[in-house]
């Protein structure tokens, strides 16, 4: 598992809308390899399957499905290979909230495979990257999506 930490003047709801929502997902993420929304519903919940644009050297689309969901504290979701992104959310107090990413790897298929191909380095820094991006879109004030006319 690798995990990190961030403290976000905003409240719970506010950022828990805006992760929950898959089109802001390439404007949050911190390892650069996702690129945009394929498929799925404008606000995730449990059960809900997402598709995405990625781009890891190569393009290619994944599949991604919510394992975990309390709103407005927790979601996780998963791709084929079954290991998780989870975000949960700890109000400090109504404008204050302490987020944790993390990558947990123990829920994988064939967990020497993401050792072999360095997923637990590489998503330490994406996780802390992805919350130095999301606090700067929720502080800033940018929490909608912009539609393209």
């Amino acid at each position: 598992m690798r995990a990190a930490r961030i403290t976000i003047n905003a409240p719970a709801q506010v950022i828990f809308d805006l992760i929950a929502d898959p089109r802001r997902h390439a404007d949050i993420d911190g390892s650069g390899t996702v690129k945009g929304t394929v498929s799925g519903p404008q606000r995730l919940s449990l059960d809900s399957s997402f598709g995405m644009s990625m781009n890891m050297g190569f393009p290619y689309t994944t599949r991604n499905t919510v394992v975990e969901f309390e709103e407005g504290r927790r979601i996780g979701w998963r791709h084929f290979g079954h290991h998780v992104w989870r975000y949960e959310l700890e109000p400090v107090d109504a404008t204050t909230t302490i987020v944790t990413e993390t990558f947990d790897g123990s829920t994988a298929w064939f967990p020497p495979a993401l050792k072999l191909i360095k997923a637990y380095d590489n998503n330490q820094k994406a996780v802390a990257k992805s919350l130095v991006n999301l606090k700067a879109l929720i502080e800033q004030g940018n929490t909608e999506k912009e539609r393209v006319q």
